[in-house]
């Protein structure tokens, strides 16, 4: 599963239009923190690689595979006519992601992918502003063994321990990849109870 913040920077601005996570094929997806405008690059680039593969082998491709790829595309900057002839950088792409998917073989599988093509599989991860505290939260209470609900429930307290706004369905998304559903974005209906209890919980700790 991924969740990101939605950080608003003006009232004036449409929650809707910012996107900090995304469907990259029916049993993946990718949360980003950098430059946007990067991302959507690479995310488009992960697309093609996805679809190009089902179109050739008739299967998902694995989510190591597609890391893999990504990375590569990712060190071939300033390589002129070398690298991959579909993206020209002079520059390193300004944007690490975490993509999160569902392999038939390994199961669920989550990578950490930073701008210097460098690559790294977890359980569990944060990335961005918030990471450190993120990563400390989850270093305490995560559990191989807990459910898809306990997962949403801890998820959500993070964020809520380490958000600078306080958190809401408006400026917090989520989404799981799961063998039965695929990629499935988390409904506000559904994050509302899910804030509640982290906003109880942690009024309850500062007592």
């Amino acid at each position: 599963m991924l969740a990101v913040e939605r950080r608003l920077t003006s009232p004036l601005v449409e929650p809707a239009s910012i996107e900090k996570v995304f469907e990259v094929d029916r049993h993946l997806g990718a949360a980003i923190s950098g430059l946007v405008s990067d991302a959507r690059t690479l995310i488009d680039l992960a697309r093609v690689e996805c679809q190009n593969h089902r179109f050739t082998y008739d299967e998902p491709l694995r989510v190591e595979s597609l890391t893999q790829a990504l990375c590569d595309i990712a060190m071939s900057f300033g390589e002129g006519g070398g690298g991959d002839k579909r993206v020209k950088m002079s520059r390193p792409f300004g944007v690490s992601l975490l993509l999160a998917g569902y392999d038939a073989r390994k199961g669920p599988q989550l990578f950490h992918t930073d701008p210097s093509g460098t690559y790294v599989s977890y359980d569990a991860h944060a990335i961005g502003s918030g990471a450190e505290g993120a990563v400390a939260v989850l270093r305490e209470k995560y559990s191989k063994t807990m459910t898809l609900e306990q997962a949403k429930a801890l998820v959500t307290r993070v964020l809520a321990d380490t958000m600078e706004e306080k958190l809401s369905d408006v400026n917090f998304e989520m989404v799981t990849v799961t063998k039965a559903e695929g990629y499935r974005l988390v409904k506000a209906a559904e994050l509302a109870p899910l804030i509640a209890r982290a906003m109880a919980e942690a009024a309850a700790e500062s007592a």
